[in-house]
């Protein structure tokens, strides 16, 4: 029985780093996120030409002079995807957050409490998920205004919710725990409990939640975008490019570049997700060692 106690501990141990950071998936995903996170920062220095600048012959193949080649108006493809990266990855990142925190508050308080502020918050969280996200998120859109501001604070409200299911659900389960059951009855107080011993042990499939979204978000602010509720011209946004790219589909590159800069976004922040969820999974992790 000890030999087995023994292999059993070094499988758990082995295999809590493997799938998180030994796969293949995740390497990738990773490289490209900082690659694009970089291309975000630094865009100034890397765009070879101004992305507003109508200077060059309009519709022009991609070529040694440009890459991605010219659009419509003479304004250079590659530059306002190097320039839509400043526009997506970041909104992206920062409408995570918000969903995050405004979700971990709701469903945190609602599994804490419980009774009627969890009725109240779960039915307001039924009520949001009763429409597909796309469309509550165009609808929000609309009614805000046009504009990359409005269609931000659309994605925000289709977001939270799923956050205040999952927190609200690990929170009941922590809160039944014998150190949070020990913590009130030494006397803490239900916010020093709620926010010291409980929050912090959701904080794991918070996180794997998170990353995944991002690529929703890149999704639906590229996805608002090109039906024109997001990014208005001149501003490059990899959304509005594919729209325009639709309207002159016989200048394939105009559409297929910031197609392919959406498409890379977010199957990177997929895969990291992916490989995050198999590291916070413990079931996962114990076969590390066998795949």
């Amino acid at each position: 029985m000890s030999t087995l106690a023994f292999r059993m501990r070094a499988r758990r141990r082995g295999g809590t780093t493997r799938p998180a950071w030994r796969q293949p998936l995740a390497v990738a995903g990773g490289v490209i996120a900082i690659a694009w996170l970089v291309v975000a920062i630094f865009a100034p220095f890397i765009a070879p030409h101004d992305p507003l600048a109508q200077t060059f012959t309009p519709a022009q193949s991609p070529s040694g002079a440009h890459l991605f080649g010219t659009d419509e108006l003479g304004r250079d493809v590659l530059s306002r995807v190097i320039y839509g990266a400043r526009v997506s990855v970041p909104i992206a990142l920062l409408l995570v957050s918000l969903a995050a925190l405004i979700g971990g508050l709701v469903g945190g308080l609602a599994g804490y409490f419980r009774g009627i502020v969890d009725g109240i918050s779960m039915r307001t969280v039924d009520l949001v998920f009763a429409f597909p996200p796309i469309i509550l998120a165009m609808v929000v859109a609309a009614v805000l205004g046009r504009g990359l501001r409005n269609a931000a604070l659309a994605i925000v409200v289709v977001a939270w919710p799923s956050y205040a299911r999952v927190v609200r659900g690990l929170v009941l389960s922590v809160g039944d725990t014998e150190y949070v059951e020990s913590a009130r009855l030494l006397g803490a107080s239900a916010r020093r409990t709620l926010f010291r011993d409980v929050l912090p042990n959701v904080a794991g499939p918070v996180f794997v939640l998170a990353t995944l979204d991002l690529a929703n978000a890149i999704l639906l602010l590229s996805g608002l975008s090109f039906l024109g509720l997001g990014a208005q011209p001149p501003q490059a946004e990899w959304g509005s490019m594919v729209a325009n790219g639709a309207q002159y589909f016989q200048w394939w590159w105009m559409g297929t570049f910031p197609g392919l800069a959406i498409f890379t976004a977010v199957l990177a922040f997929n895969f990291l997700g992916d490989s995050l969820r198999d590291f916070f999974d413990p079931q996962t992790s114990w076969g590390g060692d066998e795949r």
